[in-house]
């Protein structure tokens, strides 16, 4: 018998079983339940009998990669309306199934910073009893922040959600001087998962402000990193976000000026400010090496390496990610549709349409397995192959702050 539907919810087949075969995986069924949540429709999940009069049936087999691939929806007897929608919800789908060639970029995914952070929050959680606090997001990802808060991580805001005296790791991103000092005068424990090139820049900033210079800081208002950074040196410290932004700056010395960017910007873009900037002010002065972090600048190289050849690219990552939106806008320059997706059930169909060619990449704060998900669903829409272009390879790894690998 097929899984129960009430009236008002939609069954999304995870395989089809038909009488006397084996059973047909549905790999899609990510993107349907997607598609149906975003019309209002409760999914769930279960097999489908293809055979069965006693709920409305909607199925289909399709030839895939190494086999046959389903796709299957259900409603309840007595619900036309949910019959409806599981018919049009297949049919939207079957009109965009086809063979398609994926082209991966690599690198993708988790960066050494990230790594490090997620593992640090890993190993507290293992090692202490009491509550670990985490200020802000340890990395701007929906679905590692959820991982770790069902393991017991607590995620606050700011520090006056934390308790004196408790356990609190301070994000990838950084923190301010004065949030720091707010974490000591409360006997905070604190285990810090800054990104080491993310204290870098923190330490250029106390040293151009040091020897009397405007620093002027290149990132996105509001960003995590950028409101740590600008806590460095506040009253020596100004943000330009864009070229319009350099013509309208205002400095105390034109001959004592120097830059820093925020980590997860666009190189192109990037440049395009800091050579503003140096049109504006000829003695501009800046780090010893770039700032944009090597993470940044691979995935986006990667992704240049794949966005001309693709109809469509699909980027894996949270929209509060920077890099990952940097790498969506990177693809749409150069002319390729792209979408960022926090996972396989962001995938529409319409995106699909005529599409024989997709590149998938993932930003730095992205999990691996999420891209593996992508490229399977897409192969429940018809067989895929699956192309790899590597542009760089990164063996960097950072080590874990002392009090954590002493535990």
């Amino acid at each position: 018998m097929n899984t129960l539907v009430s009236t008002g919810s939609v069954l999304v087949a995870d395989r089809l079983l038909v009488p006397g075969q084996p059973s047909i995986r549905c790999q899609a069924a990510d993107a349907v339940r997607g598609h149906l949540r975003r019309r209002g429709v409760t999914p769930v999940t279960g097999p489908l009998q293809v055979l069965d009069g006693t709920d409305r049936n909607f199925a289909a087999v399709l030839p895939g990669t190494g086999g046959q691939v389903g796709l299957g929806l259900a409603a309840a007897e007595h619900d036309p309306t949910g019959q409806a929608i599981a018919a049009t919800t297949l049919a939207a789908w079957l009109a965009v199934a086809r063979p398609r060639t994926v082209l991966l970029a690599s690198p993708r995914s988790f960066c050494a910073g990230v790594a490090r952070a997620i593992e640090v929050v890993e190993r507290l959680l293992e090692q202490r009893d009491g509550p670990i606090y985490v200020r802000k997001q340890i990395v701007h990802n929906t679905h590692v922040v959820a991982k770790l808060r069902a393991a017991g991580a607590v995620f606050v805001d700011e520090l006056d959600a934390v308790v004196d005296g408790a356990t609190v790791v301070f994000s990838a991103h950084g923190v301010s001087p004065a949030v720091r000092a707010e974490a000591t005068r409360r006997g905070m424990e604190v285990i810090d998962a800054t990104c080491p090139l993310v204290t870098k820049v923190h330490v250029e900033a106390r040293r151009f402000a040091g020897r009397g210079d405007t620093v002027v800081l290149i990132g996105h208002a509001g960003h995590e990193e950028v409101d740590g950074t600008l806590g460095e040196a506040p009253e020596r410290t100004v943000l330009v976000e864009t070229v319009d932004d350099v013509a309208n700056l205002v400095v105390d010395d034109p001959e004592r000026v120097s830059y820093l960017t925020q980590t997860t910007l666009a190189v192109d873009e990037t440049t395009e400010v800091i050579s503003a900037l140096r049109a504006r002010f000829p003695a501009l002065r800046g780090p010893g090496s770039d700032d944009i972090c090597y993470a940044s600048t691979n995935r986006q190289d990667a992704l240049t390496a794949v966005a001309g050849d693709a109809d469509l690219v699909l980027v894996v990552g949270s929209v509060n990610s920077s890099n990952s939106l940097r790498l969506v806008e990177l693809a749409q320059r150069a002319g390729t549709p792209a979408h960022l997706i926090d996972d396989a059930g962001d995938i529409r169909p319409e995106w699909l349409a005529g599409v024989d060619v997709i590149g998938v990449t993932a930003g730095a704060s992205a999990p691996s397995h999420l891209v593996e998900a992508v490229v399977t669903t897409l192969g429940g829409l018809g067989p895929v192959t699956v192309v790899e272009r590597e542009t760089s390879r990164e063996t960097l790894h950072f080590s874990l702050p002392a009090t954590v690998r002493r535990s």
